[in-house]
C-alpha cells in the first residue's frame, strides 16, 4: 500500500521549525544571567531542541514541497513537541510546583497555546528566568511559531500557503496582504509586534507617572505580552486585581483590540480601509457581544449586590471581555459569584473572539454563519424554490466552507462533552478533583484556551488540587483548543495515511 502522506518532508520541516526554535531560549538565559540566577536549564533546552530539529532535517534529506496533507501533520507535531521542549527548563530548573512532568507540560501547553491555566499556587516563588520563559511562552505562541517561521525562512515559501491554512485559527479562506505567503505572514507578526509593543510602553508610562506603581518594565511587559496573545499569565498570584482602575481599563482596551483580526487591523491601520472594514459583520458583531456581555454580567452582579458604582462597570466590563477574548485575566474572584451570572461567563467561554486573531474557543465568524445558515434554512422552508445564498460579510459562503463550520462545531462539542465526562470520572475516584459544575467550567475553559474556571480553578486558584489523570485530559484540550481539532482528526482517519 502507498502512503498517501509523505511523513518523511513533515518531519524535514518540523525539524527545520524546532531548530529555530531553539533560538528562543536565548532571552530566558539572558534575563537569568541579569538576575544572578543560572541560565542553565534554557541552554541545555535550547541545544537539545536544535540537535534534534538538525537530526530530523539531517535524517530527512531534501524532500518534495510541503502539501496539505504534511501541513496537518507539522502543525499536530510541532504543537505536540513545541510545549515538550517548553517544559524541560521547569524540570531541569527543579522548580518545586513543576517538580513532575505532567505538571511542567500543563504549564508549557497552557503557555504556548495561550490558555492560561496554571497549577501553580504560588507565582511569586518563581526567579525572574522562570517568569520571564512562562511569560514569553505566552506572546510565541498567541500568533504562532509556524507563523513566525513563515515570516523569517525563505525555506518555507514553497508549501506556506498549506501551512498557514492548517495553523492560523479560523474557518475562512486567508486573505492576501502580500503577493506571497512569507510576506503576509511577516504583516502579521508586524501588527502583532505593534500591538505588543503600545501595550507595553502604554503599561509602562501608568507606572513612570505613578498612575500604578505596581507596573514597572518587567510587569508591563507581562501583562501586555499576555493581554496581546489573549493568554492569562500573569507574574502576581492575584491576576489583574491589584493594579490601579487605569491599568485595568488600559488592559480592557488591550484585550478587546488583540481579539479583533489582525488582517482587519492591518487594512484599517496601514492600508487605511476604512469602508471595508466597517462593513465587517464579524467586527460587528464581536462589538456587540462585547457589549452584551458586559451588559448582563452587569445588571448579574449589581443585582446580586457584589458589585457598585462605576467600578460595578469596570469590573463587569473586565470580565466580559477577558472571558469571551479567551484571555483569563480576572478583577474579581468570579467563581463566588451566583449561578446566574456564572452561567454567563460559561456561555462567553464558548464564543471567542475574531477569526485571525490569538483567540481560542469557536469564534465570532463561525456564529456568524451558523445564524446566516439558519436564516437561510428558515427561508428555504418558506420559499422551497428560492434561490438564497448565505452571505457574510457580502462574500457567499460555499457549501464546503458552510460543512467545515458545522464540523467543527460538532468536533468542539463532542470534545467538550468527552472531557466534561472524563473529569467528571476523575473526581469519582479522587475527592480533591472537579465536582460537575467545575469539570463543566474546566473542560470549557480548557478546551476554549480561557484558563481559569470554577470552585478550585477559579482565577486566582489553580489546577494543582486536580488528579494526574485530570490534568493529562485538560492538556488534550488546551492543545486540541489551538490546533481547531481538525488536523488531529484528520491524521487519525485511515484514509489521510492512504495514496
Amino acid at each position: 500500500m502507498r502512503i498517501g502522506v509523505d511523513v518523511r518532508t513533515a518531519l524535514g520541516v518540523v525539524g527545520t521549525l524546532l531548530a529555530w526554535f531553539a533560538l528562543a531560549f536565548a532571552a530566558p538565559a539572558a534575563v537569568a544571567l541579569a538576575a544572578g540566577e543560572s541560565p542553565r536549564p534554557f541552554l541545555v533546552t535550547g541545544l537539545a531542541a536544535a540537535a534534534t530539529g538538525l537530526a530530523l532535517k539531517r535524517l530527512t534529506g531534501r524532500r518534495p514541497p510541503l502539501g496539505l496533507r504534511e501541513g496537518f501533520l507539522v502543525v499536530v507535531a510541532v504543537w505536540l513537541l513545541v510545549p515538550a521542549f517548553g517544559a524541560l527548563p521547569f524540570v531541569l530548573g527543579r522548580v518545586p510546583q513543576l517538580a513532575r512532568p505532567v505538571d511542567a507540560y500543563f504549564e508549557a501547553m497552557s503557555g504556548f497555546t495561550a490558555t492560561g491555566a496554571t497549577v501553580l499556587t504560588d507565582v511569586n516563588a518563581l526567579g525572574p528566568g522562570m517568569l520571564f520563559w512562562r511569560q514569553f511562552t505566552h506572546w510565541l505562541g498567541g500568533l504562532g511559531v509556524i507563523v513566525l517561521a513563515l515570516a523569517v525562512l525563505p525555506r518555507l515559501r514553497i508549501g506556506g500557503r498549506e501551512l498557514l491554512r492548517s495553523e492560523l485559527p479560523g474557518p475562512v479562506e486567508l486573505e492576501s496582504l502580500g503577493a506571497t505567503i512569507r510576506e503576509t505572514a511577516r504583516r502579521l507578526w508586524k501588527v502583532y509586534l505593534a500591538v505588543t509593543a503600545i501595550g507595553v510602553v502604554t503599561l509602562a508610562a501608568l507606572g513612570w507617572s505613578g498612575l500604578d506603581r505596581r507596573m514597572d518594565l518587567f510587569q508591563a511587559f507581562s501583562y501586555a505580552t499576555s493581554a496581546v496573545s489573549l493568554g492569562g499569565f500573569t507574574p502576581q498570584n492575584d491576576s489583574a486585581r491589584g493594579l490601579a482602575p487605569v491599568t485595568q481599563w488600559v488592559l480592557c482596551g488591550l484585550m478587546a483590540v488583540a481579539g479583533v483580526n489582525l488582517l482587519r487591523l492591518y487594512r484599517l491601520a496601514v492600508l487605511r480601509q476604512i469602508r471595508a472594514v466597517a462593513r465587517d459583520e464579524e467586527l460587528r458583531l464581536y462589538l456587540v457581544l462585547l457589549a452584551v456581555g458586559t451588559s448582563a454580567l452587569a445588571a448579574e452582579l449589581f443585582a446580586d449586590g457584589t458589585v457598585d458604582g462605576a467600578g460595578g462597570i469596570r469590573h463587569a466590563a473586565f470580565q466580559a471581555v477577558s472571558v469571551m477574548t479567551t484571555t483569563g485575566f480576572a478583577t474579581l474572584d468570579w467563581s463566588a459569584w451566583g449561578t446566574l451570572a456564572a452561567l454567563t461567563l460559561l456561555a462567553l467561554m464558548f464564543v471567542g473572539a475574531s477569526a485571525e486573531s490569538a483567540s481560542g474557543s469557536i469564534k465570532v465568524v463561525r456564529h456568524l454563519t451558523l445564524l446566516r445558515f439558519a436564516r437561510h434554512g428558515l427561508e428555504q422552508a418558506v420559499h422551497p424554490d428560492a434561490v438564497v445564498p448565505v452571505r457574510v460579510s457580502g462574500r457567499v459562503v460555499e457549501g464546503p466552507a458552510l460543512r467545515s463550520v458545522l464540523v467543527f462545531v460538532l468536533l468542539y462539542l463532542a470534545a467538550f462533552g468527552l472531557g466534561t465526562l472524563g473529569l467528571a470520572l476523575d473526581a469519582g475516584e479522587d475527592a480533591a478533583g472537579a465536582g460537575a459544575f467545575t469539570a463543566l467550567g474546566a473542560a470549557a475553559s480548557c478546551l476554549g484556551n480561557v484558563g481559569p474556571a470554577f470552585g478550585a480553578a477559579g482565577p486566582f486558584g489553580s489546577y494543582a488540587s486536580f488528579g494526574e489523570l485530570s490534568k493529562a485530559i485538560l492538556t488534550a484540550l488546551m492543545f486540541l483548543g489551538r490546533i481547531e481539532l481538525v488536523p488531529l482528526v484528520v491524521l487519525l482517519r485511515r484514509g489521510y495515511w492512504r495514496a
